[in-house]
C-alpha cells in the first residue's frame, strides 16, 4: 500500500547515488573472471545470556535485539508452561538491556506480578497469544509519533486473531494500537517481523505461511501500520524448497535498502539424538527428533528473496545439545558492537535447562565478499551512476595480494586517468579506504555519468563499495 517500486531492469542504469553496496547478490555484478561471491561465517563469541529466571524457562525463543542509539534492548519469549502451550497466559515477553551488546542485565521492571513477584523483567503479560511471538522494532519513520517510537506485532491464526499491532514510547510500556488483528491471512506460527522501510517508504511485514507442505514466508505493506495490503508469497529463485521456520528479515543498518534475512532452517524428522541421549541432556521429550541451523538470504524489496547461498550460515556447534529441535534460531537484527564489528545473536540449547542466547561477531559488511585467489581475478560491474565524489571500499588482502580499480564508460572503455595503470595498488585490511588514481581521489567530474568499475584482485576480498561525499 503506497510503497515505492524497487524493481530495476538489468537493462537500466543502476542509480547507486551515495548508497553502500554489499556483495550479497549479483545486483551490481556483470561479470566475474576467476572470482566469486563468498559467504563468510560469523565467529562464535560465546554465551551472553542464560534464560535462567523462573518465568523464562526452557522454551525461551523468538529473540529481537535493537540498538537504540547505543542502548541495546533484547526481547524474547519466556513462560511458566512445561508443554510450550502458546495460547495461555503462562507465556510472557521478557526484556534485557546492555550498554555494549556484550554484557547484558535483566532489570526488575515491576510491571506485572509473575509467579508471586513484581521483581521481574517482563514487559508484556496477560495478553495471550501475543507474547508467543511478540516482535518489536524501533520505528525509523520520520513521521512516527513520539509516543509510538517503538512498534510491534504479535498473534496467531487461532480463531483468526491474526497479528495485533502494539506501540510504545520507550520500549518498556506497551499498549495495543487496535483491538483486533491487522493481518489475518497467514499461519503466524513463529516470529513475524516488521519494520519501516526507508527505501520503500512504507511499513513492511514478513510473516509465516505454509505452501505445498513447507513453512514459507509472505509479505504485506502498510503506510500507517493499521491498514495492510493483501499478502503476497515470497519467492526464492530457482532453489529447492526448505522449511524456513524463522526468516528475521531486516534492513542492514549500513545499507538499509538491502534487507538481510538470517533465519532458522528447520529439518523435521532429521534426528541426531537417541532417546537416551536426550534424557541425559534433560531435553524436553517433544523436542529432540529434529534439527536446525541458520541460513542467510537477502531481498531488495518486493516479493523476491535472493538465496545465492544454500549452505548454512551458522552450523550447529560441537555437542549434542546443539542438535535438538528448534535450536540455533537467530535473533532478529544485526547490530554494531564495535568500530569494526557487528554482532548476530542466536538462541541455543532450546528445550533444555541450559537454554541461552549466544553472540557471534563479524567484520562490518562481512556477510559476503567478492573474492579472488592468488592467481588473480576480476569483477566488472553493470552500468551505474553515482552522486558522491570519492570511492570508499571495505576490503582485505594478503601480504602478497592487491586490489586495483579501473573506471570505465558504459561500454567498457577505460576512462583516461582512471585506468588500472593509474590506480594505486591497494594492500591491507581496512573497513574504510578511499581509492586514489595517480594521487587523486576526487571523482566530482564523473558524478551523474554512466560508468562501470573493473576491479582487479589478487588473494583479496572486497566486502563493500560506496561513492561517498
Amino acid at each position: 500500500m503506497g510503497c515505492k517500486n524497487k524493481e530495476v531492469s538489468n537493462s537500466e542504469v543502476i542509480q547507486l547515488e551515495d548508497k553502500r553496496e554489499i556483495f550479497v547478490d549479483h545486483y551490481l555484478i556483470d561479470k566475474l573472471e576467476n572470482a566469486s561471491i563468498q559467504l563468510h561465517h560469523p565467529n562464535d563469541e560465546g554465551i551472553v545470556m542464560y534464560f535462567d529466571k523462573p518465568w523464562e524457562g526452557v522454551f525461551c525463543t523468538y529473540s529481537t535485539v535493537i540498538n537504540d542509539n547505543g542502548l541495546y534492548r533484547a526481547y524474547y519469549r519466556g513462560g511458566l508452561s512445561v508443554d510450550n502451550e502458546p495460547y495461555s497466559n503462562e507465556e510472557f515477553t521478557c526484556y534485557a538491556e546492555s550498554k555494549d551488546g556484550i554484557h547484558w542485565y535483566k532489570p526488575d521492571l515491576g510491571l506485572y506480578e509473575i509467579n508471586g513477584t513484581l521483581e521481574n523483567n517482563v514487559v508484556l503479560a496477560n495478553e495471550a497469544p501475543v507474547h508467543h511471538n511478540f516482535s518489536p522494532f524501533l520505528d525509523e519513520n520520520p513521521n512516527a509519533l513520539p509516543d509510538q517510537k517503538f512498534k510491534a506485532l504479535g498473534g496467531t491464526i487461532r480463531e483468526k486473531i491474526g497479528l495485533i499491532p502494539y506501540t510504545s514510547p520507550d520500549g518498556i510500556h506497551w499498549k495495543k494500537l487496535t483491538d483486533g488483528g491487522v493481518i489475518k491471512e497467514g499461519a503466524f506460527d513463529s516470529q513475524n517481523v516488521s519494520f519501516w522501510s526507508e527505501s520503500e517508504q512504507c511499513y513492511v511485514c514478513y510473516f509465516r505461511t505454509f505452501s505445498n507442505g513447507y513453512r514459507t514466508v509472505s509479505r504485506a505493506t502498510s503506510t500507517d501500520f493499521i491498514n495492510w495490503s493483501e499478502p503476497v508469497e515470497m519467492t526464492y529463485g530457482d532453489t529447492p524448497p526448505e522449511h524456513l521456520y524463522t526468516q528475521q528479515t531486516s534492513p542492514y543498518f549500513r545499507a538499509p535498502h538491502i534487507y538481510v534475512a538470517i533465519g532458522g532452517r528447520f529439518m523435521p524428522g532429521r534426528q541426531v539424538l537417541t532417546k537416551e541421549q536426550a534424557e541425559e541432556l534433560n531435553v524436553n521429550p517433544g523436542y529432540f527428533k529434529d534439527c536446525s541451523d541458520a541460513f542467510f538470504m537477502t531481498s531488495r524489496g518486493g516479493n523476491e528473496y535472493d538465496r545465492t547461498f544454500m549452505e548454512a550460515f551458522i552450523r550447529p556447534g560441537i555437542g549434542l545439545d546443539n542438535w535438538v529441535s528448534r535450536s540455533n534460531y537467530p535473533a532478529l537484527n544485526v547490530v554494531q558492537t564495535g568500530p569494526e564489528e557487528m554482532s548476530i545473536y542466536v538462541n541455543q540449547d532450546y528445550a533444555q535447562p541450559t537454554a541461552h542466547l549466544r553472540r557471534y561477531s563479524m567484520r562490518l559488511d562481512g556477510f559476503t565478499s567478492v573474492s579472488a585467489p592468488y592467481s588473480g581475478g576480476e569483477m566488472i560491474t553493470k552500468p551505474f551512476s553515482f552522486t558522491g565524489n570519492q570511492l570508499e571500499i571495505n576490503y582485505s588482502t594478503s601480504a602478497a595480494g592487491e586490489i586495483r580499480v579501473e573506471i570505465q564508460d558504459e561500454k567498457g572503455v577505460p576512462l583516461s586517468g582512471y585506468t588500472l595503470e593509474d590506480s594505486q595498488e591497494i594492500i591491507g585490511n581496512e573497513i574504510s579506504r578511499i581509492v586514489h588514481w595517480n594521487h587523486t581521489k576526487d571523482l566530482t567530474e564523473l558524478r551523474g555519468k554512466t560508468v562501470r568499475l573493473r576491479i582487479s584482485m589478487k588473494d583479496a576480498d572486497l566486502y563493500s563499495i560506496r561513492f561517498k561525499n
